[in-house]
């Protein structure tokens, strides 16, 4: 009988699979790319979907009365001898508004600066009237409060001077220079990449850049941050006058080059004003700088139409809402110089589908400064519009922009108006940029809203001797590729719009 010897050394139970040297290599090679992937991809959400907005930001107010509401605009349209003409109410109004204050005043304006681009436009010098109009009221009345609260975009994100800020500092008004990194990534994957790769050289980084806007170069930084595409967008006024307070939000900018601009203007009074004031006095407040100061809401009245301010997000919420509740019957009418928001244009759609009376108007999106624009979005949203039955004019611009943002929606005796600095894009409506729109509604025949249908009327169907809009087919332009970039533009934030 023989007897076997039990084998020395460890044994394999079964199932367990020895790791080779291989093997143990090959698992942190995957697990340290996969780990930083979805660090860079946490990241990429907290800054473009997650991350806080400041205290606030994003807000819709009360629904306030109000008696005392004017629509106001400004026109562009060509003559029978082929020649542009120019019709302006809106600074004009915002100056007689800052003519008229005696203890505070409170703007916040987008583009303000004299920057002109390859063509000069000569139609009005808004930045110096606005500026020479703030200057003089300090100096006539030297205990008002003055605030102008703006966008780092106009000394091109501090690479050059801005003479006439300089001026306004000069004389006691305080300046609030927007500070934009509190606010969320709508170019998502680029500002990633800037902040890892790029923010950290910080200063003056090496070479130079020609200025985007015209004149001096600027530092490659600077032509670098402009990339992140974030603003704050918002275009308002608040002030004093000898009847209580006056309140203004609008599409308009005092910029040199946008003067010949089609814009659009709300002027009110009542409660809403002290509404209007604490949305700014929260951009002073984020941004490090003194904040002005409150002021006690006026007493409510018993007007025809009803008002509240909107902004950011919550402007976008209320579109979505208003095309929902559009009921058979209802007429809606849309004058915007940039639609490209998917959610608003599946709205769009789906109230045309419902019987809702659906007219879009329209920027051709081929004029910017001088520079010949690609069409883009307006000319493969108006395609696909224009495919499912919804009628679409364009606006018959040469060299300026048709800049309104407006959606009025009547229902039986009732109107609503959503108007101001908002386009229809992701990055506006959807808490981004910075934005201020005013929310209207009464009845249809109330002078605000009358004068809302009779601008949009006007427009659409043209008058004698008066050509402001043109037919679909003058710029219809239905190519997939358009279509297909247009869609990347809007997904990723990487386009202008």
């Amino acid at each position: 009988m023989t007897s076997s010897t039990p084998r020395t050394g460890s044994r394999q139970e079964p199932g367990q699979a020895e790791a080779s040297g291989p093997h143990r290599a090959f698992r942190p090679a995957i697990a340290l790319p996969l780990a930083a992937l979805l660090l860079g991809l946490g990241v990429i959400a907290w800054h473009g979907r997650l991350k806080p907005l400041p205290p606030g930001l994003s807000v819709q107010t009360p629904t306030r009365p109000v008696d005392d509401a004017h629509f106001l605009t400004d026109l562009t349209y060509v003559d029978t001898t082929g020649t542009r003409r120019v019709e302006q109410r809106i600074f004009d109004a915002i100056l007689e508004t800052i003519h008229a204050a005696r203890r505070q005043i409170v703007l916040d304006m987008f583009l303000f600066n004299e920057f002109q681009g390859e063509h000069v436009e000569e139609t009005r010098a808004l930045c110096e009237e606005l500026t020479r109009a703030l200057v003089d009221r300090k100096r006539a009345h030297p205990d008002i409060e003055i605030v102008l609260i703006t966008d780092p975009i106009n000394t091109v994100y501090g690479a050059i001077t801005a003479p006439h800020l300089d001026r306004l500092r000069a004389v006691g008004i305080s300046v609030v220079m927007t500070d934009l990194d509190p606010l969320r990534d709508s170019n998502w994957l680029y500002s990633s990449l800037w902040r890892w790769f790029i923010q950290p050289w910080g200063g003056e980084s090496p070479g130079r850049l020609p200025n985007p806007f015209g004149g001096e170069d600027v530092s490659l930084q600077a032509g670098l941050r402009l990339l992140n595409f974030k603003a704050n967008h918002r275009k308002t006024l608040v002030a004093d006058s000898p009847s209580g307070w006056t309140g203004l939000v609008t599409s308009a900018n005092p910029h040199d080059a946008s003067s010949a601009h089609g814009n659009l203007a709300i002027r009110f009074s009542g409660p809403a004003v002290a509404d209007l004031l604490e949305t700014e006095r929260a951009i002073a407040a984020f941004s490090g700088a003194p904040v002005p100061r409150p002021i006690e809401p006026p007493p409510p009245r018993s007007g025809r139409v009803r008002l509240r301010i909107l902004t950011e997000g919550k402007i976008g919420a209320q579109l979505d809402t208003t095309l929902d509740e559009a009921q058979p019957g209802d007429e809606l009418a849309i004058a915007v110089f940039y639609l490209a928001d998917r959610g608003i244009i599946r709205r769009i759609l789906s109230a045309h589908q419902r019987g809702v009376s659906i007219r879009v108007l329209l920027d051709p999106n081929k004029d910017a400064f001088g520079r010949e624009k690609n069409g883009l979005p307006n000319r493969p949203v108006a395609a696909e519009l224009q495919r499912a039955g919804i009628p679409v004019r364009w606006c018959d611009t040469h060299g300026e922009q048709c800049h309104a943002k407006m959606l009025l929606l009547r229902h039986r005796d009732e109107s609503i108006l959503i108007a101001g600095s908002a386009n229809f894009t992701r990055r506006n409506l959807r808490d981004f940029n910075l934005e201020t729109d005013i929310w209207l509604r009464g009845q249809s025949d109330a002078r605000v809203l009358r004068e809302a249908w009779s601008y949009f009327e006007r427009v659409w169907q043209n008058e004698p001797g008066r050509r402001y809009s043109t037919a679909y087919e003058a710029y219809a332009d239905e190519s997939w590729s358009k279509w297909w970039l247009y869609q990347l533009s809007e997904l990723s934030g990487v386009g202008t719009q």
